[in-house]
């Protein structure tokens, strides 16, 4: 009987172990690795993960496929990572640690940029296509669903036709650089709505905005 009793005590906190944990967030800010791409458009998915791990006082620690950095607030842990695969190979990072952390879709967020968005609007959605934006395609192929979380900051489209690879990947204007650093915290303040509020409340309260 003590036997069977310590079979199925095994096989329970087995099985408890393979659960994705309900308030352990993995955010995923899209990007390039390497100093050409620094402050480039393209680069806002790291750009506010670097923001938020500076507001927590936590540093990025290189480990595989990508940095990796975590804080907790409130009951929740926040896993912060940019993925070190390049944009158009972003999907093998994400799986990766999804499984790692066992955490699920929806406690999920990718962030990245968004050229059909005027500079600055930030739209949180919680599925979606990949909109042409190579990194999305990439996770989409890999996670062989769309149906994820995905925060997409506005950087326009200011450029003449045929310019777009050079726009996303150019540096930040003046103008914009000015606007910026409020843009970043406002979206720090979304991120961690998202795993405090939830989706639903955190897209009524801050897309558009």
């Amino acid at each position: 009987m003590m036997h069977i009793l310590k079979l199925l005590k095994s096989l329970f906190s087995a099985e408890k172990n393979a659960r994705p944990t309900m308030k352990k967030y993995l955010i995923v800010g899209l990007g390039n690795i390497g100093v050409d791409y620094e402050n480039t458009r393209h680069n806002i998915g790291f750009k506010i993960l670097d923001k938020l791990a500076a507001k927590e006082k936590v540093s990025f620690e290189n480990k595989k496929l990508g940095a990796i950095c975590q804080f907790r607030f409130k009951g929740r842990t926040f896993i912060l990572l940019k993925p070190s695969t390049f944009m158009n190979l972003s999907g093998k990072a994400v799986k990766y640690w999804m499984t790692k952390e066992k955490i699920s879709l929806e406690n999920t967020l990718i962030i990245c940029d968004d050229l059909n968005i005027s500079f600055g609007t930030i739209r949180l959605k919680a599925k979606g296509s990949a909109g042409g934006h190579n990194g999305l395609k990439d996770i989409n192929e890999t996670l062989l669903t769309q149906n994820y979380p995905r925060f997409r900051f506005g950087v326009g489209d200011e450029f003449k036709n045929g310019s777009q690879i050079d726009y996303v990947l150019g540096k930040w204007n003046a103008e914009e650089n000015t606007k910026l650093q409020e843009r970043l915290e406002k979206s720090c303040e979304l991120v961690k709505s998202f795993g405090m509020a939830g989706i639903a409340n955190t897209m009524s309260a801050f897309n558009g905005k």
